[in-house]
């Protein structure tokens, strides 16, 4: 487990004694079940209502002589039981608990993951809109395009962890499961009836068919929608360190009082926040091979996904909500330089407008490719020469006798790139 980023809430649940505690919770829900029915006597189900508990450390004992960790934690419940612990465990097989108490962890821990998800949505909603008129240079390639706003660049990360929220409930629900099938999932000594009841009280799904164990491709899918969501934030903590650069200087991360950000160069102000995201972020993503790996097992069942499941589950859900909490935080306190912005936006000498000046002059009968030779040339020297663009297109002789002055000044209009910004808003956010 990793402690250094886990806020309490999420450690609890993959604790040794939540873990035992979900165990105890499936074990006396199937009781309560086996009684309703009248396979168990009501006065022994009371008993183990009442009497049924476990010591870790006895647990711990006890499994260093028979090598079972589910044996060794019924044997724990019987000396807290007494003889109606002959009850307990009744029909069914140790991943009937350990699945079904898998399936309760994995809801729980998703559950706080799918509050940080829509507390990010929150920020990306409020910050786009903050942003939404403060025009940036787009880039492709890394190299100046068309002008866009930062707040369009927001929109559509918020569309995106929106796109992986739908993704992820359908995951979440998917491994919220659990099964008391029996040895291998042929209800030959328990009843589909007390699985029904007691998934219900647990606030599981039944899985519809299982083996012994619930099929991995649920947990698959789970680990890997992780995978995708930390994927994408990611790819925004990457975006935040480029426009971090010194030589960009558009958006960096809050540098606190008193913070350093090298031991050597007292002038440094370094986008560790994105970095660290970026870093564990490769965790997750590996971690969903490795579920990926679990799903082909022998037969109806062997414990090779076990020890793997032991590690990923609490790392991936821990990391995952660590990620989110951090980058929530990052988004929420960014700060933004709209005047830097600007100024880099001037930087190649009103290049960024040529698709215009190359759509105008198609628009009046020059082929597409003279106008291409036109409008590269004048670029080109702008560049070559740190020219400006415009004033090279007015004292070109075969632009200017297909354009006016006046023409190709409107053409050098940076809310023509603009002026549909707020139509993608309204697709995105429905305002």
């Amino acid at each position: 487990m990793i402690d250094r980023y886990t806020r309490p809430e999420m450690g609890k649940i993959w604790s040794e004694e939540n873990k035992y505690r979900a165990w105890l919770k499936v074990e006396l829900a199937v009781c309560e079940a086996l009684a309703d029915l009248g396979e168990i006597p009501p006065e022994s189900y009371e008993v183990i209502r009442e009497k049924a508990d476990f010591s870790v450390p006895r647990i711990q004992e006890i499994e260093q002589e028979v090598r079972h960790d589910v044996i060794a934690f019924l044997t724990s419940v019987g000396e807290f039981v007494g003889p109606d612990s002959r009850y307990i465990h009744l029909g069914m097989t140790s991943s009937d608990v350990l699945d079904t108490a898998l399936g309760l962890q994995l809801k729980e821990a998703g559950e706080l993951i799918l509050a940080d998800i829509d507390r990010l949505l929150e920020v990306l909603e409020k910050k786009a809109h903050q942003y939404r008129d403060c025009v940036m240079i787009g880039r492709s390639h890394g190299i100046h395009a068309e002008p866009i706003t930062f707040g369009l660049k927001l929109a559509i990360w918020f569309d995106e962890i929106r796109r992986q929220r739908r993704r992820y409930v359908l995951a979440l629900e998917d491994v919220s499961v659990g099964k008391i099938s029996g040895a291998v999932g042929t209800f030959a000594n328990i009843a589909p009836e007390v699985e029904e009841r007691v998934c219900r009280r647990l606030g599981l799904s039944p899985a519809p068919a299982s083996s012994q164990i619930v099929q991995r491709d649920r947990h698959a899918a789970f680990f890997t929608s992780l995978a995708l969501l930390a994927g994408s934030i990611e790819k925004f903590a990457v975006e935040i360190r480029h426009l971090q650069r010194t030589e960009v200087g558009e958006a960096e991360e809050f540098f606190h009082a008193g913070q350093k950000g090298s031991s050597a160069m007292p002038h440094k102000r370094n986008p560790i926040l994105s970095e660290n995201i970026c870093g564990l972020a490769r965790l997750v993503r590996s971690n969903s091979l490795a579920a990926m790996e679990n799903m082909p097992l022998w037969h109806e069942r062997d414990i090779s996904h076990s020890s793997v499941e032991r590690v990923i589950g609490p790392d991936s859900t821990i990391l995952m909500d660590f990620i989110l909490q951090r980058f929530i935080g990052l988004v929420d306190k960014l700060v933004v330089y709209p005047d830097r912005m600007m100024e880099n936006l001037r930087l190649t000498g009103g290049t960024i407008y040529s698709q215009g000046v190359l759509l105008a002059l198609a628009r009046r009968g020059v082929s597409r490719e003279q106008a291409y030779r036109w409008v590269q040339k004048n670029a080109m020297d702008s560049f070559e020469k740190g020219t400006s663009f415009k004033e090279n297109l007015l004292n070109d002789a075969e632009v200017m006798k297909v354009l006016s002055a006046d023409e190709i000044e409107s053409l050098f209009n940076v809310e023509h790139h603009l002026r549909q910004i707020p139509v993608v808003f309204r697709r995105v956010f429905g305002k």
